[in-house]
């Protein structure tokens, strides 16, 4: 498992909570508007400074009484089948924990809430179910996003979903369905595209929707799901 980065303090990673942010390398997606490639890429994780296992321990013991939880953030936590491991510790050092997923792997999702080493979930909604495999090349098992959207609508766990929006990838009636898709749940996020080192550098040129747009689709949206604007 490799820790490609930390961020040491956040407000707003984690609802209601002071935390930190550790984010860990590889991915089995490959969003093309993602502005984290460096956790993505092979060759960018390859150069990518690290942090021990060791080091980031001893952070969260300087810590203790400044923070209350811990973002698992990505790339995407769930391939590392080591991560539970990981996360019991943290548990037993008495941290709030916070997984942010793209929802690839439901047994490990359930596995984490089932064993209360998961308090908080928030997973991404990439797009309607049915151009996940119009959009990701290597192949999408839709199944696999559709157990994960299923098991945290029954409310084991606090969570959320979102999805980041733009108009190159995602028309009026995508962002409907992609609200259809999780209705039901308990809040849907809208997180406003920046343009900025993706993936794909032609999306660095992409123009994210305006204020007025964003609204108007939230309106739409809050007829299958609440949702709220986050930019």
């Amino acid at each position: 498992m490799i820790i490609a980065g930390l961020q040491k303090t956040t407000l707003i990673d984690y609802p209601h909570k002071i935390a930190c942010v550790v984010f860990l390398a590889v991915c089995n997606f490959r969003c093309p508007w993602c502005y984290s490639s460096e956790l993505v890429l092979p060759l960018k994780i390859a150069s990518q400074p690290r942090l021990s296992e060791k080091e980031f321990f001893d952070f969260l013991r300087s810590r203790k009484d400044l923070l209350e939880g811990v973002v698992l953030c990505g790339g995407e936590p769930t391939v590392n089948k080591e991560l539970p491991q990981f996360v019991e510790k943290i548990k037993r050092m008495g941290f709030f924990v916070k997984l942010d997923t793209n929802g690839s792997n439901p047994k490990m999702l359930e596995d984490l809430v089932s064993l209360g080493l998961v308090d908080y979930v928030a997973m991404d909604i990439k797009l309607p179910k049915e151009k996940y495999p119009i959009v990701f090349s290597e192949g999408v098992d839709i199944k696999s996003i559709e157990d994960s959207i299923e098991f945290l609508k029954k409310n084991k766990v606090n969570y959320e979903f979102r999805s980041t929006i733009l108009p190159e990838d995602h028309s009026m009636d995508d962002i409907i369905n992609m609200a259809k898709w999780i209705e039901g749940s308990s809040i849907y996020y809208l997180q406003q595209f920046r343009p900025e080192k993706t993936i794909d550098p032609n999306y660095e040129n992409c123009k994210p929707f305006s204020n007025e747009q964003m609204e108007e689709i939230q309106k739409e949206c809050n007829k299958y799901v609440l949702t709220r604007l986050r930019t």
